[in-house]
């Protein structure tokens, strides 16, 4: 199957699972659900000027999401990005990705604090076109996959927010870190910083979230702002996350 197929058919179940995430929201409230649950869905979209994604997955806990222990976190992507190739005279290079992580996990709460680690194998498929041969992201390659997510509330009002995922695979690497005051009583709303790299690029974001917006069995995040690359171009980008748990 061709790069372009695989990275297609990562997007597809990605789409497939966020339909899904959507569909269970007819079920019953998410307070209902809350307390047993130990699966977690969810799906979303990146945008920006140069670049598009889909991604969707799951994380399984056996013995219960909000309990301390063994997690499993299936993820699935793709999507296509632009760059510009110093090697080939700062030629635009559109890249096809797709990309498949199983990732054996840990869950600790402590207090208002919630931290989860994940490990594990990844395979990455890489189409560029016009082919780029000082990439190192080219064709398919095998690799682990390290990240963590960092949940903190220091009062009943605030939240604290960060995420780190490093990959063996071109250091292709990102970091997000978000603060949240409380509104309505229903969400959490503040700014957040966000930091993409890989393979002699790096992409730096700055904007504002909603996180946590809870309707009927799902949970909506979304965050919106200015990003800016090292090959000077700067743009809007948008994202929209959604979960929930059965």
């Amino acid at each position: 199957m061709s790069c372009r197929r695989r990275a297609g058919a990562a997007a597809f179940v990605a789409a497939v699972l966020f339909v899904c995430a959507w569909c269970l929201s007819a079920g019953p409230g998410w307070a209902d659900e809350e307390k047993d649950a130990r699966l977690i869905l969810f799906s979303g979209q990146d945008l920006w000027r140069s670049g598009a994604f889909l991604y969707g997955g799951l994380i399984w806990a056996p013995r219960g999401i909000d309990h301390d222990g063994v997690l499993l976190k299936v993820l699935l992507a793709g999507g296509q990005y632009r760059y510009f190739a110093g090697d080939l005279g700062n030629a635009s290079v559109t890249g096809t990705e797709g990309l498949a992580a199983v990732l054996p996990g840990w869950r600790i709460k402590r207090g208002p604090l919630e931290v989860k680690f994940f490990f594990g194998p990844e395979i990455q498929q890489h189409r560029l076109s016009p082919d780029d041969p000082g990439n190192q992201l080219r064709g398919r390659s095998l690799g682990l996959r390290f990240a963590t997510e960092v949940w903190a509330e220091p009062t009943p009002a605030t939240m604290i927010a960060a995420d780190a995922s490093l990959s063996s695979i071109g250091g292709n690497n990102s970091a997000r870190a978000a603060f949240g005051w409380k509104a309505f009583n229903r969400f959490y709303v503040g700014p957040e910083t966000q930091v993409y790299a890989g393979d002699g690029y790096t992409q730096t974001r700055f904007g504002a979230h909603i996180t946590s917006l809870k309707i009927g069995a799902t949970e909506w995040s979304a965050a919106g702002g200015w990003a800016r690359d090292t090959d000077n171009r700067s743009g809007a980008y948008l994202r929209i996350n959604v979960m929930t748990r059965r």
